[in-house]
């Protein structure tokens, strides 16, 4: 007996494709929803925050300057009329507040060496700047000077004070970013190292002024790099 003959074959379906939505999604407006704007007082309570962190520096810089560099920081909060956990808010700890502090001196000595750059005719001129501006700080406040130097946070305040010296010196003298590094160390050592000398013997009777120390250290840094320059052939710019 023959197979029974089979019916025509099934046909497939055919499923109709989405049709495209008639308006396609911008390009990112995905990752915009993902990432809404900031919100508006997030942002006033991060400058609230800012300048906050700026007035608390400038207490306690006030408060160091008058008290000393040993100063606790108990009295810190008092003279800034705060507490001490809101400081602690702010910087962590006392090294945290003396970085603060130094970060804001080297700031300001920076402006400084850029103003009397601009009254330089010299190479020479432009480093008995960096001198003077170095000198004139230490006196103004020797404790604000040791508060941020005579502890382990004084590194990166005399890592920037290397910086600030270095790069001009090697714009003027037309020294290798190298040896101006090099220079820039010891010379920032050198004045470290007479400047505090004379705040500790500024009041010995024939002790060096702020003005006459200023131009010997000057004297003493530029015969260096000058004889160094005359023995290779070649001279300042």
């Amino acid at each position: 007996m023959s197979p029974a003959a089979s019916g025509p074959a099934a046909k497939p379906t055919i499923k109709p494709s989405p049709s495209p939505s008639p308006h396609p999604a911008a390009p990112g407006r995905q990752a915009a929803a993902a990432d809404p704007a900031p919100d508006g007082r997030s942002t006033r309570w991060d400058d609230h925050r800012a300048a906050r962190r700026v007035a608390l520096v400038h207490a306690a810089r006030k408060a160091v300057h008058r008290g000393g560099p040993e100063i606790s920081m108990d009295e810190i909060a008092t003279q800034a009329k705060t507490s001490k956990s809101i400081i602690y808010r702010y910087f962590t700890d006392k090294p945290g507040l003396q970085l603060a502090v130094g970060e804001a001196v080297v700031g300001q000595m920076r402006d400084a060496l850029r103003e009397a750059a601009h009254t330089a005719t010299t190479p020479r001129d432009s480093l008995r700047s960096m001198v003077a501006v170095y000198l004139e700080m230490i006196e103004h406040s020797p404790n604000v000077y040791y508060f941020v130097t005579r502890t382990a946070p004084g590194l990166p305040f005399l890592d920037s004070m290397n910086e600030i010296v270095a790069v001009p010196f090697a714009q003027e003298m037309n020294a290798s970013p190298a040896d101006a590094a090099a220079w820039g160390a010891g010379a920032v050592g050198f004045v470290r190292g007479s400047g505090e000398w004379w705040l500790e013997s500024r009041n010995t009777p024939g002790g060096p002024t702020r003005e006459e120390l200023t131009a010997r250290v000057t004297a003493w840094l530029w015969a260096g790099p000058v004889g160094v320059l005359a023995k290779e052939g070649r001279s300042p710019k």
